[in-house]
């Protein structure tokens, strides 16, 4: 067996354990879900035992995740820099798993637009954490307080709109592919809804 392969082996048989043990899963509760001996899981927990394929998707299944998630290695590019948007107040960080997905942190100091007209209303889902100060969020008819730690989520078909309230805020968010592009005009200066700085 080579160092690499070695090295996978290891993880895997961590994982196994991490997995159970998030779960608040004994040994006997797992083997049970997975249909194996609870001596034949400890023995692969701790190395006694050779990891085969069948026994992984089972394992995989048993701790509700894929047999590519169980054997996923580490890649090198783990940490990442924001593209930095300083016009807008904005940073912007992609997801690697999952390219559809963007984080961004955004400072607003001017509350959301009066004018309703200037509500967002397009395909997709966002998430929100107000970092610091609080926010205001305008969803359809509705208006919420947003404050320091509190999060929220909403599909964007709701026309909605976000400012700062009392002073400046700090927001963090998470946007699928949809909500991505329909805030991408918007922060770019050439949609008709473009938020206040």
């Amino acid at each position: 067996m080579t160092q690499d392969a070695g090295e996978l082996d290891s993880l895997v048989r961590k994982r196994i354990r991490a997995l159970r043990v998030a779960q608040g899963w004994s040994l006997e509760e797992l083997a049970a879900r997975a249909r194996v001996s609870q001596s034949t899981l400890s023995r692969i927990e701790n190395g006694q035992r050779r990891l085969a394929l069948d026994q992984l998707v089972t394992l995989a299944r048993a701790l509700d995740t894929s047999l590519d998630q169980l054997v996923e290695t580490a890649t090198d590019d783990v940490v990442s820099s924001p593209m930095i948007d300083a016009a807008h107040s904005v940073m912007r960080w992609s997801v690697k798993a999952d390219p559809g997905m963007t984080v961004v942190r955004r400072r607003m100091t001017q509350p959301p637009p009066d004018n309703p007209a200037r509500m967002r209303a397009h395909p997709g889902r966002e998430w929100l954490v107000v970092l610091s100060g609080t926010a205001t969020l305008l969803l359809g008819n509705r208006r919420f307080r947003v404050e320091t730690n509190q999060a929220a989520e909403f599909p964007t078909m709701l026309p909605h709109a976000i400012g700062a309230e009392g002073g400046p805020c700090e927001i963090l968010g998470i946007f699928d592919r949809d909500a991505r592009r329909g805030h991408r005009s918007d922060e770019e200066g050439t949609g008709p809804n473009r938020p206040p700085e």
